[in-house]
């Protein structure tokens, strides 16, 4: 039995298959590639009108730096990349800004957002490109000039490169993977991009695996691309970089997947906690790797890339495309699509979404278009109901227990669902490609997750705003206890200031009597007023005004007499 597997793993050795490559669940559709890689990789108009969309990639949006009514060059920086994940725009022509205005973009939703939109001048002039001599600089300082690159992941994920290519003080990267498995049917953009411009990919590999230090590179390629594979060997044999592998793997749906890959070629199972890093490794696609050659070695931002245009059209391609362009453009240079197209789906049958128009532009994260029609995609029919026949389970490459998290997502049980891995899903639509029943498992696993993103959302809204009602009844019950002790201290403040003034007179009688004396003053005082302001000349008047001042004083008296009898009454202490 020993001898057998010796001779297996000889044999895979020979081909350039890796010992390690079993493949875990996955699905194998109809591939349908062969009908665009007949052709090279063909050069599209420049259109007279482009849309870019500032939501490109990952991250924040970035900040708008030009006007409109500008004119721009060329590769010139539009918007600069804002916020610690995000990536730069770049004027993919040169032309003058027609509007910075919301327009409709390719996304799911198929809402409107923030686009730049530049008329072309026809001249398509570059404005000033500076390569970096990147074998001669430190890391931080690649990492900033990539900053304003605008590259980000080509194969689909458009996260950041210049984020990816960071690295951990603490965790040695020691392989870098290309990943150049391409396992989605219909796409060929990367088959034809390893078969034409291999050299140039390991130029990017080169300037990857130096700012990653990396000891190794291993490119996997799948085995339905023969030609690709021979192209990169040939490529790596003429080739300066060290510890350089092409490693052939089976050709099963979800290959391409970072985790999937790495387990193929390395044979490492990275944590659903952690990322890829963390055992050592990062990830590439060869698209973005050709991408950081052209900005390093020519000072070239990140403008275009290779899309395939195929399906229901007259000649299905591959073509270099401008980000902005029309959609329309590219499928006029495809001969135009045929009779019973009836959407268009940007990226794989797998996981792709349909376009909301046929205006909008192509992006960063566009690598496939793909002209649909009846006979091609045939409408799903109606969902039955499950019969527990566990073919999803065994398809999932990521050993999830698809049916459970469907039965959970179906009936809002979001909790299990969480329990039972549902963040672990990559939706790649292989549990809903094998179930009998047609049941759209990955449109119940995408609901469950928004609502628990959602619950999670309001519940840390709730927290904070509850964490802010706390510190505001803290602070008010701080301030009542400040005033509080403030009013205390005035009041022992005062009480010390008479005791002062009391142990002072008890302690100086000649104070004492002064003060006696002073008291004694002002009482004659106030009598020698009252005398002034006794009535004058009265001895002389008339009997009858004698009479009535007489009456007056006497009431008077009465008066002076019941307020003393009142306070006698109220306290006779005071009176004695």
């Amino acid at each position: 039995m020993n001898a057998l597997l010796n001779i297996v793993h000889q044999v895979k050795n020979s081909f350039g298959l890796s010992a390690n490559n079993t493949v875990r669940g996955g699905v194998h559709p109809a591939e349908h590639k062969q009908e665009s890689t007949t052709l090279t990789i063909g050069s599209l108009a420049l259109s007279k009108r482009l849309v870019l969309p500032l939501r490109q990639h990952v991250g924040h949006l970035p900040k708008v730096l030009v006007t409109v009514g500008q004119h721009v060059l060329k590769g010139q920086l539009l918007a600069e990349a804002e916020g610690n994940i995000s990536a730069a725009i770049h004027a993919p022509t040169s032309g003058v800004v027609l509007a910075i205005e919301d327009a409709l973009i390719p996304h799911p939703s198929g809402l409107p957002d923030q686009c730049i939109v530049l008329e072309s001048d026809g001249q398509d002039t570059w404005g000033e490109r500076v390569a970096i001599d990147w074998r001669h600089l430190d890391q931080p300082t690649l990492l900033a000039a990539l900053r304003n690159s605008g590259i980000v992941g080509l194969g689909g994920a458009a996260f950041p490169t210049q984020i990816k290519l960071r690295t951990n003080p603490k965790v040695q990267i020691k392989t870098l993977v290309v990943n150049a498995a391409e396992c989605e049917p219909y796409i060929t953009c990367d088959d034809m991009l390893m078969r034409e411009r291999a050299a140039d990919i390991l130029k990017g590999v080169e300037i990857a695996q130096y700012l990653l230090g990396a000891e190794e590179c291993l490119i996997g390629i799948e085995d339905n691309k023969p030609e690709a594979a021979e192209a990169m060997r040939q490529a790596c044999a003429n080739s300066a970089v060290k510890n350089l592998q092409v490693i052939v793997v089976p050709t099963q749906y979800p290959s391409g997947d970072a985790r999937q890959l790495i387990r193929l070629l390395t044979g490492m199972e990275v944590p659903n906690d952690k990322r890829s890093t963390d055992v050592g490794v990062q990830c590439f696609n060869v698209a973005t790797l050709l991408a950081l050659h052209r900005y390093f070695d020519f000072g070239e931002p990140a403008l275009s890339r290779v899309v395939t245009i195929t399906g229901n059209v007259s000649t299905p391609r591959n073509y270099e495309v401008l980000f902005g362009t029309p959609v329309t453009d590219l499928i006029a240079a495809a001969g135009g699509a045929l009779d019973q197209t009836d959407d268009y789906i940007m990226g794989g049958p797998m996981m792709g979404f349909s376009l909301p128009s046929v205006d909008v532009p192509i992006t960063k994260a566009a690598n496939c278009i793909i002209a649909s029609a009846p006979q091609l995609f045939a409408p799903p029919p109606p969902a039955m109901p499950c019969i527990r026949c566990a073919r999803c389970a065994d398809v999932c490459p990521v050993s999830l227990q698809p049916q459970e998290l469907y039965w959970f997502s179906k009936s809002s049980n979001l909790e299990k669902a969480r329990d039972y891995k549902l963040f672990d899903c990559i939706e790649c639509g292989c549990c809903t490609y094998a179930c009998p029943s047609n049941i759209p498992l990955v449109q119940y696993y995408r609901f469950a997750k928004s609502e628990i993103i959602a619950q999670d959302r309001a519940k840390e809204a709730a927290d904070l705003a509850r964490e802010r009602n706390e510190f505001r009844l803290m602070r008010i019950e701080r301030e009542k206890q400040e005033r509080a002790q403030k009013h205390a201290q005035k009041a022992v403040g005062a009480q010390t200031e008479a005791a002062k003034e009391v142990l002072a007179v008890s302690a100086n009688p000649e104070a004492d009597a002064a003060k006696k004396a002073a008291i004694a003053a002002a009482i004659e005082r106030a009598k020698a007023q009252k005398a002034a302001a006794a009535p004058q000349n009265i001895d002389k008047v008339e009997p009858a005004v004698q009479a009535e001042i007489a009456k007056i004083d006497a009431r008077r008296d009465a008066a002076k007499q019941a307020v003393q009898a009142q306070l006698f009454e109220s306290d006779p202490q005071d009176n004695k």
